[in-house]
């Protein structure tokens, strides 16, 4: 954990964690609204299908957003069974109308609840990230539902890195005066977070060797972050901004 690294990836943050930076990252789409609900609503679909070209996942975040009228909250609320039919067609890979349904069919009652998507991930009696996450996976899936959707929500019970999922924590969490993330949830601390953990920042963390494996896994994805906290306590997945870029954009390591 050499001073030379952490200079570097602090300065990567200073330059990657930027409203320039948000158009053609997946964050854009809740970027689209302002009403609270509607931006944990949109985050939650754009970070579930977040894999793959980013274009593509774009495209397909819109085509979900204007099923839904731009208003995904009130849709949710007010939608009947007819207004389904609006969705058939609208798909991202392996993530189709099925699991689109029963997202809106969980979604609809769990919103007719609760005021906050927030609850959902705080049901856990521990307040570390991997018994909140195994939580929130037992309770999206409590009612009837496709078999098939269990995959597009994934659960650290697997060992499973949960890259979706932390992104869309980071998101609705972390705070500062940049304007990416939300900062909208309060009950979760920045400190508590897990780093998102997709290809890119696993290769560039081992090559810092910052992770021991070059692994994609809920392990990992912890060993990183602890190592991170050395450097920033309170907010070690700022460094996402770094090693994501470093990765993603392949500049010279």
């Amino acid at each position: 954990m050499s001073k030379a690294l952490k200079k570097i990836l602090d300065e990567q943050v200073k330059k990657y964690n930027s409203i320039e930076f948000i158009e053609k990252d997946p964050i854009s789409i809740p970027h689209l609204f302002t009403l609270k609900q509607d931006i944990e609503i949109a985050g939650f679909f754009a970070a579930t299908i977040a894999w793959g070209n980013r274009t593509s996942i774009l495209n397909s975040c819109k085509k979900m957003m204007e099923a839904m009228d731009y208003a995904p909250y009130d849709f949710l609320i007010h939608h009947e069974e007819n207004d389904l039919k609006r969705f058939m067609g609208i798909k991202h890979r392996t993530f189709n109308e099925t699991d689109l349904f029963y997202f809106i069919h969980f979604l609809q009652g769990y919103y007719q609840q609760h005021h906050t998507l927030e609850v959902a991930f705080n049901l856990s009696k521990e307040n570390n990230m991997k018994d909140r996450l195994m939580a929130f996976h037992g309770y999206f899936f409590s009612i009837e539902h496709p078999h098939r959707t269990q995959k597009h929500v994934s659960t650290p019970i697997k060992n499973s890195a949960c890259k979706r999922l932390n992104m869309y924590l980071r998101w609705m969490v972390r705070q500062d005066n940049n304007g990416v993330d939300f900062g909208l949830w309060k009950s979760i601390k920045p400190a508590d977070l897990i780093m998102p953990m997709d290809v890119h920042v696993c290769n560039v963390a081992h090559h810092f060797g910052l992770i021991p494996e070059n692994k994609s896994n809920w392990n990992m994805a912890q060993q990183l972050t602890d190592n991170l906290k050395k450097w920033d306590a309170k907010d070690p997945v700022k460094y996402d901004y770094a090693l994501f870029s470093l990765g993603v954009n392949k500049l010279q390591l």
